[in-house]
């Protein structure tokens, strides 16, 4: 799944916010099927996806977890970080090999109270992510247990 404009990290974050916040971030790799988070778990990291896709999902009480949406290159993987308890409100799985940037959130939180502007300009990029997987796990709720789904057309 391709990231919206505003979602994907180049395009969110201006240049010099988008290079200060990659000389923090730490090169990995996760085999398919690896768990990154579960819902409920402590947030103290995140990732931006290089290659590879990452599925989310959420708990369905009687169910297996459904999974709300695909991300892949350069989006976010987790918000939580960023947001007191700092605990996942969904989980994350590799649904391919992936390799991806990783950044501390104690760090990167750090950054943003030091420097208020890039602060508020990764809180923009934060928030309007997390708009766009409300939107997106309420589609995929509907569509999974809605007696007629979202009503939408694809």
């Amino acid at each position: 799944m391709n990231a919206p404009a505003t979602t994907s990290m180049p395009r969110a974050l201006p240049a010099e916010h988008r290079q200060r916040l990659m000389q923090i971030a730490r090169e990995v790799s996760f085999p398919e099927g690896t768990r990154l988070f579960e819902e409920g778990a402590h947030a103290g990291r995140f990732w931006i996806i290089r290659t590879g896709t990452v599925d989310l999902d959420m708990r369905v009480p009687g169910r297996r977890a459904a999974v709300i949406e695909s991300l892949g290159h350069n989006e976010l993987v987790g918000w939580s970080w960023l947001f007191p308890p700092y605990t996942w409100h969904l989980g994350a799985e590799a649904a391919s090999p992936l390799r991806a940037y990783e950044f501390d959130a104690t760090t990167v939180r750090t950054i943003c109270e030091e420097d208020p502007a890039f602060g508020r300009t990764v809180a923009r990029w934060v928030g309007e992510v997390v708009a766009h997987r409300l939107q997106a796990a309420r589609v995929r709720l509907l569509d999974l247990y809605a007696p007629y789904g979202s009503g939408t057309l694809r």
